[in-house]
């Protein structure tokens, strides 16, 4: 699963591009004057879309259009009913002093929402390490450089002139900067510090999570709900959160003996590494030893991988995999004046020979200082019918942080990175090539448990050697990435597989038991979540760490985050079923396309699965929907 920020949450009614353009010039802009003006455009739009929410006009009008029989189409009617819902979600349909009471809960928990990302954002935390030596030397330039005085001598009385300065290094453990330290620093005192630092804060949060699961939980009581994930659950593909919860339970218990294998691998591992047979396997130890024992199983070294991913043949190859599964290309096209909101920006447009322009794609990969830290593709502007003859072309910004070229070299890509791309243009095609009437179902407005789907199933093409070879060569000799480097990299990916899936298990579970129903006597988060990690993982807890209040997927995806797991299984299902036989083939690209990516969110989930698949992709469970998880299964060696 990648990093990535996909801005797929379920928008109010009334749909117009301007949220999307608002949260891309906030997010990417470089000119302070612009992000604040699309703050303050922000809450404009907010107060406009409240105004449409809490329109009774309007909602009588959409009751009486479905009362009367005058929608003709499929889609029609289910565009009626979907805003009836989400104009319901919003309250509606309740007394005044009850829609005041949501309106108010539904602020307090967008500022809590945001209040939660600006701690993460200001309180990374950080460790002082001495010396510096402790630190790798190809390490040491991205962190800040510290002094201490140390003696010079061992005689009780110094004079203040026989004292030297001792150089150490300022770590800060915000996510990236940690997942950096634990998989390459080889002093386990340092990883531990690390740990337990980064995993601490910001303790703020606490309390601000607190207040958020009160504030979701009474927002659910008021609209009839037992909880906030009941609530947010009811409108998605699985319906009900018994059926979510029977999915996570029954999958937990199928990886568990394999994730509990591959721990007991690792932690041998680091016993015969230390000479020590007793040792312990701390949570601190998984990345760094996981790494050495991928690196010697499959003789991989990163340097030599990214040497096959610069940039530029990465772009190149997502052009060959739209020409090759859907005879269209991609091709640059100039930007007007103040269209582009940065120099790295390139605009392309999608042309099919027959069709025409199908959309238009915005490109902004380098990272920069005040820049969105991670990878996300934005949705400027959705597809619609505007008549018979005319159709709204599609808009998206697909944005990255890779590192930018310095003078005349190349970017080269990590491995996760080319992963990374292949999972947003996933995303970004969906955008691109959905054709549907309305603007309300354009692209990736789809019920949250499917939006993820066309992103995971990209990913498989990202480790396909046979789609890897087409783009991945050699700079000097222009040779083809080869098999068995692409072999390895699998085996290394593959390597702890259970003990991943097992992660993100975990992760859903925290998320749906802190928004589930709510015990008569309150539980502090930090004990809820060390009994889950207790119960479904086979990693301890460290006691006093509380990483949850970094999780900010509670705040995007509150009660949806297994959503991810429910697109893997989907995504699997397509890839084995529809793709791997000949995942270039133009008759695979038009099955993605035709039943799949162009119906975007206009078509019933369950159908539009089936029509796709075939029945067996999904099951029916207490009134709700789960994937059929043997796909996944056989992937894994479940």
């Amino acid at each position: 699963m990648s990093s990535s920020l996909t801005f797929l949450g379920s928008l109010p009614p009334w749909r117009s591009s301007a949220p999307w353009m608002r949260s891309l010039t906030r997010n990417t802009h470089p000119d302070r004057e612009y992000v604040e003006e699309a703050d303050k455009a922000s809450m404009r739009i907010y107060e406009y879309l409240h105004f449409l929410n809490t329109n009774v006009t309007l909602y009588n009008a959409i009751l009486k259009a479905e009362s009367e029989g005058v929608l003709l189409t499929e889609e029609a009617q289910r565009a009626a009913s979907t805003l009836r819902i989400d104009f319901e979600k919003g309250g509606i349909h309740l007394s005044k002093e009850k829609l005041d009471l949501v309106n108010e809960l539904n602020l307090k928990a967008a500022q809590l929402g945001r209040k939660f990302n600006e701690n993460i954002m200001t309180d990374p935390g950080f460790v002082d390490i001495y010396p510096a030596s402790r630190i790798p030397k190809d390490m040491q330039h991205h962190f800040k450089p510290i002094y201490r005085s140390t003696p010079s001598a061992s005689e009780e009385i110094r004079d203040l002139r026989d004292q030297r300065r001792e150089k150490g290094l300022q770590i800060t453990t915000d996510s990236s900067t940690l997942s950096s330290v634990l998989k390459w620093v080889s002093d386990a005192e340092v990883r531990r510090l690390a740990y337990i630092r980064g995993n601490s804060v910001p303790s703020g949060n606490l309390g601000v999570l607190d207040d958020l699961i009160r504030t979701r939980h009474e927002l659910a009581q008021i609209m009839g709900y037992k909880s906030f994930a009941d609530f947010a659950i009811h409108p998605n593909l699985a319906a009900k959160v018994d059926v979510v919860m029977s999915f996570l339970l029954d999958l937990s218990k199928i990886v568990r003996p394999k994730a509990d294998e591959e721990f007991a691998r690792i932690r041998d591992f680091k016993r015969r590494v230390c000479n020590e047979k007793s040792l312990d396997l701390e949570p601190w130890d998984e990345a760094y030893f996981t790494g050495m024992m991928k690196s010697s199983t499959y003789d991989l070294d990163s340097s030599v991988v990214a040497s096959y991913f610069p940039l530029s043949k990465c772009l190149e190859g997502l052009k060959m995999l739209v020409e090759s599964l859907f005879g269209a290309t991609f091709q640059m096209i100039p930007t007007t004046p103040g269209e582009s909101w940065h120099p790295d920006v390139i605009k392309l447009s999608l042309h099919h020979p027959e069709e025409g322009d199908l959309g238009y794609l915005y490109l902004d990969l380098y990272s920069r200082k005040g820049k969105y830290p991670g990878c996300a593709h934005f949705a400027i502007r959705g597809g619609r019918r505007v008549s018979d003859k005319e159709y709204q072309l599609p808009i998206v910004a697909l944005v990255c942080n890779f590192s930018s070229p310095y003078r005349s070299s190349t970017t080269r890509l990590n491995y996760w990175d080319v992963e990374t791309l292949f999972h947003e243009f996933g995303h970004a095609l969906h955008s691109l090539l959905s054709r549907t009437d309305y603007q309300h179902f354009s692209g990736t407005r789809v019920v949250l448990d499917v939006a993820e789907t066309p992103s995971n199933l990209f990913e498989y093409y990202a480790w396909d050697y046979r789609v890897l070879r087409t783009f991945a060569r050699d700079e000097t000799t222009g040779d083809p990435i080869p098999e068995k480097l692409v072999q390895a990299m699998n085996g290394a990916r593959n390597m702890f597989a259970a003990t991943e899936l097992q992660r993100q298990i975990f992760y859903s579970l925290i998320d749906l038991t802190l928004f589930g129903e709510q015990p008569a006597t309150a539980r502090d988060t930090v004990s809820i979540v060390a009994d889950l990690k207790r119960q479904h993982t086979s990693w301890k807890h460290v006691e006093g760490t509380h990483w949850h209040t970094r999780f900010n997927h509670l705040i995007n995806y509150g009660a949806g985050y297994y959503s991810y797991l429910y697109a893997r299984c989907f995504a699997s299902t397509i890839w084995q079923e529809i793709c791997l036989d000949d995942p270039l083939s133009r008759s695979t690209g038009d099955a993605i396309r035709t039943k799949f990516l162009r119906h975007g969110g206009a078509k019933n989930p369950s159908d539009l699965l089936k029509d796709f698949v075939g029945d067996r992709i999904i099951r029916d469970c207490r009134g709700g929907v789960i994937p059929d998880i043997s796909s996944l299964c056989k992937e894994l060696g479940l």
